[in-house]
């Protein structure tokens, strides 16, 4: 018994805001921005939340196969931008999107957060009795950040994307690793939550995303080549025998990097950073639809694709799968 990937769908907020929009407030320039991470513009959410663009990249995805919302088994949500701390921002897409049969959950994991979720929804297909699941990355990282910080607001951007998954005969998934290092928590952290009932009371300020964001960079290109080597190693494949290498959109130096040390061409890398910033969870599922939408993935099981998704916790993972 496995799990087959059967549609992609992805949303993003009308509103985008470029580099250049970004220096009528901040001392920063597009020039400063790109050169050190290769974004030039991001969507930002004005009237909706995670649930919502959860919600409308779920519907996009259904609207490609012939099955309704109530035959959804379940719904896992990879975010760490909720509407609320509870419910779950699972649910509250399930009540949104109609799929009254489905149970639903959140995934916490930062920008790891997808691969984390698919993972998990492998394993729903060995001890449920679902014959569809949905995964879904959403974040509104827009609500997170300070925005007079430059070294994170131009960071992020906000969108959601989905994927639909078939329990099959056959395991698409070919190879799954996650790894945590909570001894580097501090190197991202947001919206810390205080001990303070009547027994003890201090500040509840609700801190705004802060990033160590040279930590982030080097542990990233240190420990991600070696995890990918290792994920090639453990199911017998050579780097050139992966049509895509799927990452999380952190950074394109990051992602240049990484093909350098894979030896592989940066065309296997497709990337989208320069248009929609880091959005967290969520960048993995919406390159993945945009690469569905261009056909260079039909989802007939012919292509072999590495997904890897790194981020606070720290946390990082890596799949392949054939799609």
């Amino acid at each position: 018994m496995g799990t087959r990937l059967i549609a992609t769908g992805s949303y993003l907020p009308k509103t985008s805001l470029s580099n250049d929009d970004l220096t009528n407030f901040l001392d920063t320039s597009d020039e400063w921005i790109y050169k050190r991470t290769g974004i030039q513009k991001r969507h930002i959410a004005t009237d909706e939340n995670t649930s919502d663009l959860g919600a409308k990249a779920a519907l996009n995805a259904l609207e490609k196969v012939d099955i309704s919302p109530e035959e959804i088994g379940f719904i896992i949500v990879a975010t760490m931008s909720p509407d609320f701390i509870s419910p779950s921002t699972a649910c509250l897409i399930q009540e949104k999107i109609g799929a009254i049969n489905a149970f639903a959950f959140d995934v916490s994991a930062a920008c790891s957060g997808f691969i984390y979720a698919l993972t998990i929804a492998d394993s729903m297909f060995h001890t449920q009795s679902c014959e569809y699941g949905m995964v879904i990355g959403a974040e509104v990282m827009s609500k997170m950040v300070d925005w007079s910080d430059r070294k994170t607001s131009v960071l992020f951007g906000d969108g959601a994307g989905c994927v639909i998954l078939k329990k099959d005969s056959q395991n698409s998934i070919m190879y799954a690793s996650l790894n945590s290092d909570g001894s580097h928590y501090k190197a991202l952290t947001a919206k810390e939550q205080p001990v303070q009932n009547a027994l003890c009371t201090i500040d509840s300020k609700h801190h705004a995303l802060d990033m160590d964001g040279r930590a982030i960079f080097n542990f990233a290109t240190k420990q991600v080549p070696i995890e990918m080597l290792d994920a090639l190693q453990q199911t017998s494949l050579k780097p050139d025998m992966i049509d895509y290498y799927v990452c999380h959109q952190a950074n394109a130096r990051m992602i240049d990097i990484f093909a350098k040390k894979l030896k592989q061409p940066i065309e296997k890398f497709p990337m989208n950073i320069s248009r929609l910033g880091n959005t967290s969870s969520a960048s993995i599922p919406i390159l993945l639809d945009e690469l569905c939408q261009t056909r260079h993935i039909c989802l007939d099981g012919t292509k072999t694709v590495m997904m890897t998704g790194f981020g606070g916790g720290l946390t990082w993972g890596t799949l392949i799968i054939n799609i």
